[in-house]
């Protein structure tokens, strides 16, 4: 009830605020609204559902395994196909969470057996997951199996490019992944309004590109340390971080209206000063930065706490490949914290300015 007397308060300031008469279809917008919120599920619990699918994955594989159902390849193949085709249609048919679950069991279970199917193929498996992939990204606007999707055509893609030794590929996959993200963020109406399978897919499509850049990074954080980094990637993709950084950066100063110029100089100045050190090293921190910076700007917290985590975590392993003593380490750290003390007094000091003009 709050919430259609929300939307009719809403219809009737825009009335109210426009120099011309507007007219709404009062009935369509809120019948479209509720089946919105009938259908919507939290991410979480569409996390708990992609977790209890992997538990029923595994074990169903656990049974095909016992009662020996597979004994061929094309045996495996065929039946990783109708898992596939059946958990899409499931999905089209019925949005219940309890059937999503079914369909997100079935459906990574086919991923699985088409996989163990190609196996010995070599690098036959990477183009036909990514091309069952994209068919079902592109059939079924279902968010859980999008997302599964997304994962599954960036991590088969990060997956041939690490099994070849192909750096380059792996430097570009990050930058691929840096500017589509960057891009997805903050165009995100115009995406939405553009028609109904963007609309369906924009969510699932962004959040499991969130995911495979922090998979990305973490890779590169924890499986290489510094004397190996540059095997791992160039630092032309610690580049397009940073620059993309100061671009959303400067979107942000443009939605709280900051307009002192020298304010904004210092603040470009003190991210460049403390990217320097990781655009030499390491593209980790930046990246989480990156996300930390997108997610604030469209208020996505979910994400927002997902890149802080990731962030402690590859300071973490930053700290940890250091090549100082310990004391060096202690001050270094020491200095951070006062640095960061006084942006956010300085910040806060200004933000607190703002507010009483």
């Amino acid at each position: 009830m709050t919430n259609r007397e929300n939307i009719k308060n809403l219809m009737n300031h825009l009335q109210a605020e426009s120099n011309r008469d507007i007219h709404f279809d009062e009935e369509a917008i809120l019948a479209a609204y509720e089946e919105k919120d009938t259908n919507h599920q939290s991410l979480s619990i569409k996390i708990l559902s992609i977790f209890g699918g992997l538990m029923a994955c595994l074990t169903f594989l656990g049974f095909i395994f016992m009662v020996d159902i597979i004994n061929s390849p094309i045996s495996a193949g065929i039946l990783g196909v109708i898992c596939i085709a059946g958990s899409c249609f499931v999905s089209k048919v019925s949005g219940k969470t309890i059937i999503d679950t079914l369909s997100v069991s079935f459906f990574i279970t086919g991923f699985i057996l088409i996989g163990l199917a190609l196996f010995e193929e070599g690098d036959t498996i990477y183009p036909v997951l990514i091309a069952l992939a994209l068919c079902t990204l592109l059939l079924v606007q279902n968010y859980i199996l999008s997302f599964i999707s997304i994962l599954i055509i960036n991590g088969s893609t990060f997956a041939f490019a690490h099994n070849n030794d192909n750096f380059n590929l792996i430097s570009a996959i990050l930058i691929v992944q840096t500017v589509f993200i960057t891009f997805l963020f903050l165009q995100e109406a115009k995406i939405i309004t553009k028609n109904k399978v963007l609309s369906k897919l924009y969510d699932p499509v962004r959040t499991g590109m969130v995911f495979s850049f922090i998979f990305t990074l973490a890779f590169l954080g924890f499986e290489s340390s510094f004397h190996l980094a540059e095997y791992y990637y160039d630092r032309t993709s610690s580049v397009v971080i940073a620059l993309a950084i100061l671009y959303v950066v400067s979107v942000i100063f443009k939605a709280l209206r900051v307009t002192n110029i020298t304010y904004r100089v210092l603040i470009y100045g003190l991210i460049i000063l403390f990217l320097l050190p990781t655009l030499l090293l390491t593209p980790t921190i930046s990246g989480a930065i990156l996300i930390i910076l997108l997610s604030f700007s469209v208020n996505y917290r979910t994400v927002f706490v997902l890149a802080v985590i990731a962030l402690i975590s590859f300071i973490g392993r930053f700290y940890y490949d250091l090549q100082f003593t310990l004391l060096v380490k202690s001050i270094l750290l020491f200095a951070s914290g006062i640095i960061f003390l006084a942006i956010y007094f300085f910040t806060r000091k200004k933000l607190t300015t703002h507010e009483k003009i």
